[in-house]
């Protein structure tokens, strides 16, 4: 038996899915076809995806393999302390809870912003 998979899109993934990245399809898949593969889009991110890329919000929300992580209270305050929204908020949602005691591991195209932060990182820059 493996140990459950949890990734947070940031919102460079969420783009880079809607552009045909296949490293990002190939996430969304797993997520939708294996039962221990999670995937999570911070509302934060997933707006600043739907940006830089329109329809992007709608159709990632519509995915069953994807959970939208909602910006309730204690998300809030973890990105008031931050400068930028969507980092701010994936970085909060890959943060150790009791449902994932090893937090997430944070999935983008952009690994250079997350160089000396707290969190994993999966690079889907092909």
């Amino acid at each position: 038996m493996s140990a459950a998979v949890h990734i947070v899109l940031d919102e460079t993934a969420m783009a880079a899915a809607g552009q045909g990245n296949v490293l990002a399809s190939r996430l969304i898949h797993r997520a939708h076809a294996e039962a221990d593969w999670f995937l999570y889009a911070p509302a934060c991110a997933l707006v600043e995806a739907d940006r830089a890329r329109p329809g992007t919000a709608e159709h990632l929300a519509s995915l069953p393999g994807i959970t939208v992580v909602d910006l309730d209270l204690p998300a809030v305050l973890a990105v008031a302390r931050e400068e930028g929204w969507a980092v701010a908020h994936s970085r909060y949602a890959a943060q150790p809870t009791p449902e994932r005691p090893d937090g997430a591991v944070v999935a983008t195209t952009a690994a250079r912003r997350w160089a000396g932060s707290q969190v994993r990182v999966l690079d889907l820059t092909p």
